[in-house]
C-alpha cells in the first residue's frame, strides 16, 4: 500500500486549504488502494475571511489547528513529516495556500514559499518520490523546483507568472494532469477552470492515477 503525504493550510479556500480539493484528495488515495497522513503547519494563518462576504475577519486562527477540521483531528505538524516514511507528497490548493504555504496571492511571481515546506518540496524531489498539486499550488512547485512542467489550466496571466519562474506550463482542459515525468511532478488545474464539484473529484482522482503509475 502506498503512502502519500497530504500538507494542508488551514480549512477554506479564501483563507486556509480548499476543502473540496483537500477531499477529494484523500478519497482518491484512499479508492486508489494507497493511504494517506496529514501535516499542517503549526503557525498562524495570514488572515481569516468571512467566506459569505469575502471580508477579513478580526480574528487569528491557526493553521493545524483549522486543518483538524478537514483530518477528524488526524493531523500532525509538518515538521514531522519525513521524505522516508512516503512514497508521494501532494499539495491540494486554494488562495489560501497561496496565502500560507507560498505568497503568490500576495506578492505575485516575485513570492516566497515557507521553507519548511520548500525543504519538503526539495527532499521529496531529490529522493525521486512523486509531488502532486493541484488548482494554484502547481506554481508554489514551479517556485522551488527550476525547470519542471506543471499545469494551472488556461489562464493566460498565471501561465506567463509560471514561465517567469523558470518553469514551463502545459495547457490542460478540467480533468487533465500535466505529468512531468523526469521530475515525477505532477499537477491538475481543479478549481483554476470553470468546474463543478465534480469536476473537482475528477482531477484529483486522475491526479492519484497518475502518481501510481510512477510507484
Amino acid at each position: 500500500m502506498k503512502k502519500f503525504a497530504v500538507i494542508l493550510c488551514g480549512c477554506g479556500t479564501l483563507d486556509g486549504s480548499e476543502i473540496h480539493e483537500s477531499v477529494m484528495t484523500l478519497l482518491a488515495i484512499d479508492r486508489n488502494g494507497g493511504e494517506y497522513s496529514i501535516f499542517a503547519p503549526d503557525d498562524w494563518q495570514y488572515h481569516v475571511v468571512n467566506h459569505i462576504t469575502g471580508e477579513s475577519m478580526d480574528e487569528r486562527r491557526n493553521m493545524l489547528l483549522e486543518a483538524a477540521r478537514i483530518a477528524r483531528g488526524k493531523v500532525r505538524p509538518i515538521q514531522e513529516c519525513h521524505v522516508a516514511d512516503f512514497d508521494a507528497l501532494v499539495f491540494p490548493g486554494g488562495n489560501g495556500s497561496a496565502k500560507n504555504l507560498f505568497t503568490y496571492a500576495l506578492e505575485g511571481p516575485g513570492c516566497t514559499v515557507r521553507e519548511d515546506v520548500a525543504a519538503l518540496v526539495r527532499a521529496f524531489h531529490e529522493a525521486r518520490k512523486p509531488i502532486g498539486a493541484l488548482c494554484i499550488a502547481p506554481v508554489m512547485l514551479a517556485k522551488v523546483l527550476e525547470g519542471i512542467t506543471v499545469t494551472i489550466g488556461k489562464d493566460p496571466g498565471t501561465a506567463a507568472h509560471v514561465a517567469a519562474m523558470g518553469a514551463k506550463h502545459e495547457e490542460t482542459i478540467q480533468g487533465g494532469v500535466a505529468v512531468d515525468e523526469q521530475n515525477l511532478v505532477f499537477t491538475t488545474p481543479c478549481y483554476m477552470l470553470p468546474a463543478r464539484i465534480s469536476d473537482i473529484a475528477d482531477c484529483a482522482d486522475n491526479l492519484i492515477k497518475a502518481m501510481l503509475r510512477y510507484l
